[in-house]
């Protein structure tokens, strides 16, 4: 029984996505749920909002597969983390399994608790986590000003995690026409490109 249970795990793949509020992090699970489910995968995704219209924090959890049972990914089980702000790559680094990847966007959203100074906002988070993880980490902030939009750094981060976890197999660019509005699907479609072409720079500069 414990041999099928290890078997089952090791098939089963596990996503789980942080950020804050208004940073499209449900938008781009949607993306890749998409693409999973085209590709015949079984797919079960789950969404926990807390004070998201407030800029709390918002963590949606995928698992994909042959057989998903269960939506949810306990502490230590995620394969993958993608991190839209860096305090929320702290919050949600526990889901992480110790090999596990990390995508984190090197870009600060300052909580109310630091901007009004009862709190400090964590320095060096990025050199932290990258002494217990498999760490890629862009500026997703700054290539979305580059093509003109920051609202589009949430598909930079996608393209980030297809290239930095390996999941160029699956449609993409049908997912992205699937869930994005005609008028944004071109300047989406860059994004994504952005995200893969930073996560493969930072991949090559770190075996350097």
């Amino acid at each position: 029984m414990l041999s099928e249970k290890i078997k089952e795990s090791s098939l089963i793949k596990n996503i789980v996505l942080i950020g804050v509020g208004g940073q499209g992090t449900i938008l781009v699970s949607k993306i890749i749920s998409s693409a999973l489910v085209t590709a015949g995968k079984d797919v079960k995704m789950s969404e926990i909002h807390g004070m998201a219209q407030r800029g709390g924090s918002v963590l949606t959890q995928i698992r994909y597969g042959e057989n998903v049972h269960s939506p949810i990914i306990s502490e230590g089980e995620a394969d993958i983390l993608v991190a839209f702000e860096k305090m929320e790559a702290l919050r949600g680094s526990k889901y992480l399994r110790p090999q596990g990847t990390i995508v984190v966007n090197d870009y600060t959203i300052m909580p109310l608790p630091a901007a009004t100074g009862r709190v400090s906002y964590p320095s060096s988070i990025v050199d932290s986590l990258r002494e217990k993880y498999n760490t890629i980490s862009i500026d997703a902030g700054e290539a979305a000003i580059q093509l003109g939009a920051s609202r589009v750094m949430n598909v930079v981060l996608l393209g980030a995690l297809v290239e930095g976890y390996n999941m160029t197999e699956f449609d993409w660019d049908r997912a992205l026409v699937d869930n994005i509005k005609p008028q944004f699907l071109n300047l989406n479609i860059s994004a994504f490109a952005k995200g893969r072409q930073l996560a493969a720079e930072t991949i090559i500069q770190a075996a350097i």
